[in-house]
């Protein structure tokens, strides 16, 4: 992660916390589109991030033009679309 801007979104977590998440990329996988999440925007330099993967659903309707929204996906798909972006994308996720 050099010194590149990243978007981040802000989640409500299981408790009802907001939890910042750093959008690193966009990819497709089994014709559905996800999108690779981690926390590197709140944990110190050094220390392990933890990424997550979230389908990503268009929304639709007027003024709604380019929104989306992040669907939490089931923790065994998460473990497999974690590890098809780390080993497609290396370093750079």
């Amino acid at each position: 992660m050099a010194n590149e801007e990243m978007d981040i979104i802000e989640l409500e977590g299981d408790d009802g916390e907001q939890i910042r998440l750093c959008v690193e990329r966009y990819f497709f996988y089994n014709g559905d589109e996800y999108v690779l999440l981690s926390d590197a925007c709140d944990v110190p330099e050094g220390e392990q991030i933890t990424h997550y993967v979230m389908k990503v659903q268009p929304l639709e309707g007027e003024g709604e033009e380019d929104m989306e929204e992040f669907v939490p996906v089931d923790d065994e798909l998460m473990e497999q679309l974690v590890e098809v972006a780390e080993a497609t994308f290396g370093d750079d996720a």
